[in-house]
């Protein structure tokens, strides 16, 4: 039987074993030197913006909102291509979510519809990369003028992307990132808090550690004794550790040759698909440079659902990103209906996203889209007899 071929996959080398190892053999697993360094590390990459690791890309959302102050009362829009966290992270803050749709090209949110959703009680507006295109940052901030609403992007897609020559993180007052395992490159688990604001920041490096207050100059009893420390507003453990962030501080080292490859294979789908009928490649803007987190295409004609039992049946991994985060249950329940958002709900009927990853050779690119040329076939001649 032919091995599953998956829609992603990590990259680990002996580099990222060994710092592993190192990191492991030294006096810090938790919180220590290599949090610090894989920092400022990042920094390098969001054009010197500083930021917090934290232990995922769910825990970044909730922090990122939580130092944004967002709590019962406040609105946050959200658009409903992105997986649910991106959502639900703020409902647990108490936040009422609003779903705006996306635009038609790169199913980014569309600032037209955000100034649709806008109230006087948005706190928050949630941009996201989708597949690793930038949002449109600067539309969404004219939107936003005068509203005192801040901007975030949900760059868990995106990290190594740039918006008109400007980094990713560099953008929006607030940027998350994710390190899973598929992402653009891992920590295993992990994830990051970017922000202009360095009160922010503070904000956000205080929530990810309890609360913890250990700065004299800020505790309202600090003549405790050296042991002291205080919570002033609650937060929680999401710390990423030591040992983590050495793996991350290493593949970063790679995230340029991880990009080029990503972009020399997005290129090969492109040729390869130019032609084939039934199937419409991924739109992107000529002021973005795109860090290809995911292949999007879309499979016309109501067939998605054939061509993806076909694939995965071939051995295909193809995956499908996402369920309008809107049409979940939960939200559902809470009132949310279908057909709120038709540009993102007409774009989930097609969508599939094809193997993309650095890792992945031409002889199983070709395998890829044979795999899908013959399912459209089939499904073109089910149709037919």
């Amino acid at each position: 039987m032919t091995a599953l071929l998956p829609y992603g996959r990590h990259s680990v080398t002996e580099d990222d074993v060994a710092a592993v190892v190192a990191a492991l053999r030294s006096d810090w697993l938790t919180t220590g030197p290599q949090v610090d360094a894989f920092e400022a590390d990042l920094a390098g990459w969001t054009g010197g913006v500083a930021c917090a690791a934290v232990a995922n890309g769910t825990a970044a959302l909730h922090v990122a909102y939580a130092a944004a102050g967002i709590g019962p009362g406040d609105e946050v829009v959200v658009p409903p291509m992105t997986f649910a966290a991106t959502a639900s992270t703020a409902v647990a803050l108490g936040a009422r979510v609003v779903f705006a749709d996306v635009e038609e090209e790169t199913y980014t949110l569309d600032p037209a519809a955000v100034a649709a959703a806008v109230t006087s009680r948005t706190r928050v507006v949630s941009a996201v990369d989708y597949a690793g295109h930038p949002a449109d940052h600067d539309a969404l901030r004219g939107v936003l003028a005068g509203t005192g609403a801040l901007l975030l992007a949900d760059a868990a897609h995106s990290i190594g992307a740039t918006y008109h020559g400007r980094p990713v993180g560099s953008l929006a007052d607030l940027t998350t990132f994710s390190f899973f395992p598929t992402k653009n490159l891992t920590t295993a688990e992990g994830g990051a808090v970017a922000a202009l604001d360095p009160a922010l920041l503070a904000r956000a490096r205080r929530f990810r550690n309890h609360g913890l207050v250990r700065d004299r100059a800020e505790q309202r009893w600090p003549d405790e004794g050296g042991w002291h420390q205080e919570v002033h507003e609650f937060g929680l453990n999401y710390r990423l550790p030591d040992v983590l962030c050495a793996l991350g501080r290493s593949q970063l080292r790679r995230l340029g040759d991880f990009l080029a490859a990503r972009e020399r294979l997005v290129r090969r789908y492109d040729e390869a698909l130019a032609d084939l009928p039934g199937v419409r490649r991924p739109g992107r803007r000529s002021w973005a440079r795109p860090a290809w987190h995911l292949y999007p295409i879309r499979v016309l004609d109501g067939r998605r659902r054939e061509v993806y039992d076909r694939m995965r049946a071939a051995g295909i991994g193809v995956q499908v990103n996402y369920i309008p985060a809107h049409w979940h249950p939960v939200f559902a329940d809470l009132g949310y209906r279908r057909g709120s958002c038709p540009v993102a709900e007409g774009f989930y009927a097609e969508q599939l996203s094809l193997p993309l990853y650095p890792g992945l050779t031409e002889a199983d690119q070709e395998r890829v889209v044979d795999a899908l040329g013959a399912a459209l076939r089939a499904s073109t001649a089910r149709a037919a007899a």
